[in-house]
């Protein structure tokens, strides 16, 4: 463990958000795009090298670092590393993301019976543990290095299924609470032991709430990610949200659960987002990965990038593509960011 690396949490939020305001106003935009399986071509491995190796995610990562310029390295690989923990079963295609023929929880017997995992004992969980193990000794202090979890709902979703997942929220309120409030106690001890190992940054996929409605997420998820992000934050780290696609709806209350860091996808409009935030919550985004950083060409690239920048100077911000990376991406067009 290394918990001489744990600071006062606040001191650590204000540092890392008064350093994200300075260099945005002298335009030095911090810049950490997501990247994946375009990481582990990058030194000509196949994704399934990547999340099933944390020696080659490293690698990949600091390789892309180094060539891109970008401020910090990741843990993000996919999201059946809690879920192979908790007992699923998941394939692991080369170069698609694994994922469980079969669901683990069906019933409400299934939900009474799930065990919370050891996690240095779960071969993937430990993985990335040691990853940021791994990172810690090649980069030392400087880099800032960001964990991963699955949200509750995410989880939930890869345990029992995203459509029955979902049908159970509108029909079953008892089996639904019950399976979400399990998924809590291991999101904590897997961002835990995240932190202890180096981590200055918690990211928490939840990717699945930009599909519910802010009722829904009042009824089942928002006190939950409350709690989840309340630790994180007290154990010394900061907390990065990951919500995929239109989360305009949850905004406000976001704002409410005062993570440090949200992700905003493509068709988010950043200035509606900034209006809702504030000026104490890091926005990261947002150009489009695919229509935008893939498709485009190169000089295109820097022009909208150039004025994504301008239009946030200033502001705390960090630069990225609204989701990962493709892996059809030019590498001149990462380049060109």
């Amino acid at each position: 463990q290394n918990s001489e690396r744990i600071v006062k949490p606040m001191e650590q939020r204000i540092e890392f958000l008064n350093m994200v305001k300075e260099r945005s106003k002298a335009g030095d935009i911090f810049f950490r795009p997501i990247l994946m399986q375009f990481a582990a071509h990058q030194i000509g491995k196949s994704y399934r090298d990547f999340y099933t190796d944390h020696e080659t995610l490293v690698a990949a990562n600091i390789a892309c670092m180094e060539t891109y310029g970008m401020d910090a390295v990741g843990l993000i690989s996919d999201p059946m590393r809690e879920a192979e923990a908790y007992g699923a079963i998941s394939e692991h295609p080369e170069e698609m993301a694994p994922h469980a023929p079969s669901p683990l929880i069906k019933t409400m017997a299934d939900v009474e019976a799930l065990q919370n995992p050891d996690l240095m004992s779960a071969k993937r969980t430990r993985d990335r543990i040691n990853g940021a193990r791994l990172y810690r000794e090649k980069l030392g202090d400087d880099v800032p290095v960001i964990g991963w979890i699955e949200g509750p709902l995410a989880e939930a979703c890869d345990l029992a299924g995203v459509s029955p997942m979902l049908l159970k929220l509108g029909l079953d309120p008892e089996f639904s609470h019950r399976l979400l409030a399990r998924m809590v106690p291991t999101a904590k001890a897997f961002a835990l032991a995240q932190i202890e190992a180096g981590c200055d940054i918690i990211g928490m996929g939840d990717a699945i709430c930009s599909q519910i409605s802010p009722k829904m997420y009042i009824q089942y998820i928002k006190e939950l990610h409350r709690e989840i992000f309340d630790f994180i934050q007290d154990h010394g780290a900061m907390v990065k949200v990951h919500i995929c696609g239109n989360i305009t709806h949850l905004l406000p209350h976001l704002h409410d659960l005062n993570p440090d860091i949200v992700d905003l996808d493509w068709m988010m409009d950043m200035e509606h987002a900034y209006e809702v935030l504030g000026p104490d919550i890091v926005r990261t985004g947002n150009l489009d990965p695919a229509a935008v950083v893939e498709n485009l060409p190169a000089e295109v690239v820097y022009e909208k990038t150039k004025e994504l920048v301008e239009k946030e100077k200033g502001r705390p911000f960090i630069l990225s593509a609204g989701c990962e990376i493709t892996p059809r991406t030019p590498p001149e067009n990462l380049m060109a960011m």
